[in-house]
């Protein structure tokens, strides 16, 4: 039997714990993105924007500027609205 996974809470974290878990959810989606697993790197992106429009402005700011463009600029050209699953546009 595999070992079970800790299961995080994301509707409770708060604080610095959030931001960790956004850092840490932005990162994965990246990795995912470069190695092309693009279904897995959309859920991963989507957890990541979510935690991500909950941090303070102050927090923001304390997430790397690599992360922060990513997550706004890179994935929006690749997964953003009007994008279709075959990379046909809309």
């Amino acid at each position: 039997m595999p070992a079970k996974k800790n299961k995080v809470d994301l509707d409770k974290l708060e604080g610095e714990a959030l931001l960790k878990e956004a850092c840490k959810r932005i990162r994965a989606a990246r990795e995912l993105w470069k190695a092309h697993r693009n279904a897995a790197c959309r859920g991963e992106r989507e957890k990541a924007i979510v935690l991500y429009e909950r941090l303070t402005p102050e927090q923001k700011a304390k997430v790397p500027e690599a992360l922060r463009t990513w997550l706004r600029y890179r994935s929006e050209k690749y997964f953003g609205k009007g994008r279709k699953g075959n990379g046909a546009h809309s």
